[in-house]
Order: structure tokens, then C-alpha cells, then sequence
């Protein structure tokens, strides 16, 4: 091949690549909040010029990427993104990963446990593990869990890129409790601690009078996209409680990994929790 040849053949894979990152900028501006936007609105949030933005919005569109809102011009991402989200699931075979350990974990602890797994917007379950006993928990059984206060979320976000966690930011931090972090520069600093020592906490922030510790999972190329953590009632998992946890927590979030393909370069992170009781309102008697 000349030359010429392959000069020519960089500048395509370079405009292909520029092609794919203005679709996915596209993709990347809606949110919960924002689920139905303009041609207009995805310009000015991109910095796409219009006409350009018009063109992909169409051919997303035509492919199924995005779906138009009847005849209003505001689109919404389309149903493709669903089946192929799902797609990605059904071939990592997650669950049927997760399922062992996640039943060792909740065995140890007696506590419920919960695999869950980033969906765009908030932490959907994959996995979960219930406790035996009746009447003894106050656990609220949901389908989803928000990022920023609980503890599958917090330990999924601290591994992100800094867009994504100012994409959560932006979107807003909603106050489940009175513990909950609703202030983007303390949610920073928290993420910040869960990378140092390995592991999340939820101290009655999602839910009161509950407690969860969560470690990160990651897929085969070392990027964190899900979580597993074991929640219970405040007076059964106290923090000494879960000090004594963060071991066999990550240990569980670890091996699910390694199932997936992930080789961990240095020993998974380890130490005692180090909360800082005055980031916190003092917890009720």
C-alpha cells in the first residue's frame, strides 16, 4: 500500500471516530430528567452545530437509536438501546455469575444481599438475595437504586469517568433521608474515600434505620459497571459491624470478577472505615 493509501485510510478511521463520538454525545445528553429533548436543545447541550445535530438525530432516529414523541419535534432514546442493553446482560450471563456468591454472602451475614448493575440512570438489581427470617428486616424491596445514596451506587460511581459523576451531579442528588449527600463537592469527596479504602457505605441514606456496605465489580477489562452489597437493619449491622465486613464483601465483589475475565494487577484494597462522623447528622437514639 502507498503512502498516500494509507494516509488516506487514517483520515477515514479519524472521521469515523469523530462521527461516533458526536453520536454518542447525543446519546450521552438525555437523562431521567431530561427523557424528551429538541434538535435545538441537544445542539446547545452538545455544542454540535445545528444543522449537523439535525442530521444524526435523523439517522439515530432511523435506526432506532432514538424515537421521535409523535409529531412534536423532541425525541427520546429509543427502544434499540433496551434490547441491546439487555443483549450485553444476557452474554456476560451475570446473574447465573453472581448467584453463588451472592447466596455465600448473604448465608455469612444473614443479611440480605444485592447484585445490581448501572442502567444509565440508576442501579437496577441483577441479583438478590433476601434474608431467611420473617418480620426481621425493614428492608424495602424496589426494583432500582439510586446512585448517589446507596451503597451498590456509590461503589459503582467512585470508579467512573469525572463526566459521568458531574452527569449525576447535574442531574440532581434527591434527598431520600436526612443523611442522605445532596451536595455535589461532599458526593466528590465521598467517592474519593470509597476509592482509597475499596469499599461504600449507605448510612440511612437511602432508607432509615438501614445500613449497606457495597464493593465495586468489574468486567473483564477492569472497568467497574456493577456492584454487590450486603444490607440490614441499622441495630443488626452497626459500623464496627461492617468494618468487620469490607473484607468479605470485596473478596465476593472480586471473585465475581474474576469469573468475568478480570485480572486484577495489584491486590484488591483493603483497611477499616474511616467515616467521618462530622460529614453526618448525628444519628438518631
Amino acid at each position: 500500500m502507498s503512502t498516500n493509501s494509507g494516509t488516506e485510510a487514517d483520515k477515514l478511521n479519524q472521521a469515523s471516530i469523530k462521527s461516533l463520538t458526536k453520536v454518542l454525545q447525543i446519546l450521552e445528553c438525555f437523562s431521567q430528567r431530561d427523557a424528551n429533548l429538541t434538535p435545538a436543545e441537544i445542539a446547545t447541550r452538545t455544542g454540535l452545530p445545528r444543522a449537523t445535530t439535525h442530521r444524526l438525530v435523523s439517522s439515530l432516529r432511523d435506526i432506532g437509536l432514538l424515537e421521535q414523541n409523535g409529531k412534536r419535534e423532541t425525541y427520546k432514546l429509543g427502544m434499540k438501546l433496551f434490547q441491546l442493553g439487555n443483549l450485553v446482560i444476557q452474554n456476560l450471563d451475570l446473574d447465573s455469575h453472581a448467584r453463588p456468591y451472592a447466596a455465600q454472602l448473604q448465608l455469612i451475614t444473614g443479611e440480605s444481599t444485592h447484585m445490581c448493575i448501572f442502567d444509565g440512570a440508576q442501579m437496577a438489581f441483577v441479583e438478590r438475595q433476601e434474608m431467611t427470617s420473617t418480620g426481621n428486616t425493614t428492608i424495602t424491596r424496589i426494583e432500582a437504586a439510586l446512585v448517589h445514596c446507596t451503597s451498590v451506587g456509590k461503589a459503582f460511581l467512585a470508579w467512573q469517568s469525572p463526566r459521568l459523576i458531574r452527569k449525576i451531579i447535574a442531574d440532581s442528588l434527591p434527598q431520600r433521608t436526612a443523611y442522605t449527600i445532596t451536595d455535589g463537592e461532599a458526593l466528590e469527596a465521598e467517592l474519593a474515600r470509597i476509592r482509597e479504602r475499596g469499599y461504600s457505605l449507605d448510612l440511612q441514606e437511602n432508607e432509615l434505620n438501614v445500613h449497606c456496605i457495597g464493593a465495586p465489580v468489574r468486567a473483564a477489562n477492569g472497568q467497574v459497571f456493577a456492584a454487590i452489597s450486603v444490607s440490614g437493619a441499622a441495630e443488626r449491622l452497626p459500623l464496627a459491624r461492617l468494618e468487620g465486613l469490607s473484607g468479605l464483601v470485596m473478596e465476593m465483589a472480586n471473585k465475581i470478577s474474576l469469573e468475568l475475565g478480570w485480572t486484577p494487577a495489584r491486590p484488591a484494597a483493603s483497611g477499616s472505615i474511616t467515616t467521618r462522623r462530622g460529614d453526618l447528622p448525628a444519628l438518631p437514639e
